[in-house]
């Protein structure tokens, strides 16, 4: 039997902030039915956080920051602790050995770099250098950067004939050399676009 529009629940769903103990530059914005458990809560936190469920405790915060709440009891419904949009859930990591204590995660400063002497560089068979030393030979006209564009895995395009690389359509670009950044970039959060 199909529901009229007048029969449909209404949402009850709440707007809330996440906020971690161990990570000060973390901050989400979930949407969460009031009917979640706190347990259930608690596992889809985990997947955004990286605290273990068991380590856990959670703290319902009002908009200015205050403690409202101890979400203690894993069996209740977020309801019961009366939360509203803009409310904070605040994330307290219990486990001192936790992979979020320490700031590592967040402090890159902390983390040993793998740093490469001139010399291994140019011993690769392959590298940016010798790559750019192939593409645009020394004294050419197009060694002036002001003049220059470099190709990166343009599909299927040909300068005076020439086609330098091929790739899938969209994921091609021409770029000026001064717009490459090189580097060690973090990986996208694969959970980044996921609701709760």
């Amino acid at each position: 039997m199909a529901l009229s529009k007048l029969q449909l629940p209404a949402d009850d769903s709440v707007l809330l902030l996440v906020t971690h103990s161990n990570l000060s530059t973390f901050a989400a914005d979930i949407r969460v039915s009031q009917q979640t458990t706190v347990e259930a809560l608690k596992d889809k936190l985990w997947r955004k956080t990286g605290t273990a469920v068991a380590s856990m405790r959670l703290q319902l915060r009002d908009d200015t920051g205050a403690k409202i709440a101890d979400l203690d009891d894993d069996a209740a419904p977020l309801a019961a602790y009366a939360p509203y949009n803009g409310y904070r859930i605040h994330v307290v990591d219990l486990d001192p050995s936790s992979l979020t204590s320490g700031g590592w995660l967040e402090d890159t400063s902390l983390v040993d770099k793998y740093k490469m002497s001139d010399e291994a560089y140019d011993k690769l068979d392959t590298n940016f250098r010798k790559f750019k030393e192939k593409m645009v030979p020394k004294n050419s006209p197009s060694e002036d950067k002001e003049k220059s564009i470099w190709r990166i895995c343009a599909p299927k395009s040909r300068v005076k004939g020439i086609r330098f690389f091929e790739c899938p359509q969209g994921h091609g670009a021409i770029v000026r050399p001064e717009k490459v950044k090189v580097g060690d970039f973090p990986e996208r959060d694969p959970f980044e676009d996921d609701e709760i």
